[in-house]
């Protein structure tokens, strides 16, 4: 049976008020949910069934989401609107399983590497979409339009650019997950570690 590590959910945020601090920030969540067993084949079968859903039919073992808020401070002077400031919030959320029953020596030591190599597939994907925030950042900084006394058209070309760097990075969320979950790849490397099968 396919096991899933990750599964990315983007909302894309509204462009919001005109102030705020500059730059981006991140806010990080992670949640747990409980796994018992007295072998590695059964802590599997546990996140099988208990962990967060992924799609109609299946559960992930660990997940990465993740929404994104703007706040453009974008003014009208000497004829040209201007993007001043590209303020962006991303708000990651990650599921980790957490170990929840005794476990012998051998068996902690092989789920303390399998969540090692669980948390490091996660973070890859929360630091792609840190990376994702800084290109946003640097596309629409400086953004200038003409003829634009409202910001409208200033508004609507920086929604346009963050839409183009967020399609960019998803492909790259996307390629990564292919390469992890590839027959042969990292992810069937590390659930054959935990239950002990070459």
């Amino acid at each position: 049976m396919r096991r899933t590590v990750l599964t990315c959910l983007v909302a894309v945020g509204a462009l919001c008020a005109p102030e705020a601090l500059a730059g981006t920030k991140a806010v990080v969540q992670t949640r747990t949910y409980d796994v018992v067993g007295s072998s590695g084949a059964a802590l599997v079968d546990a996140m099988d069934s208990k962990g967060p859903r992924h799609g109609f039919m299946t559960h992930a073992i660990a997940t990465t989401a993740y929404t994104v808020d703007w706040n453009l401070d974008a003014r009208e002077a000497n004829g040209f609107c201007r993007v001043q400031r590209a303020n962006g919030t991303l708000n990651l959320f990650y599921t980790f399983p957490r170990l929840a029953s005794p476990a012998t020596p051998a068996l902690k030591r092989r789920w303390n590497r399998f969540f090692a190599g669980v948390r490091a597939h996660e973070e890859t994907h929360g630091r792609i979409a840190r990376q994702m925030m800084r290109a946003t950042e640097k596309s629409i900084t400086g953004l200038r339009i003409a003829n634009d006394p409202s910001c409208y058209k200033a508004r609507r070309e920086a929604q346009l650019r963050i839409r183009a760097v967020y399609t960019e990075y998803e492909a790259k969320q996307n390629a990564f997950d292919r390469r992890e979950h590839s027959n042969g790849g990292h992810v069937e490397h590390l659930i054959a570690a935990l239950t002990g099968k070459p």
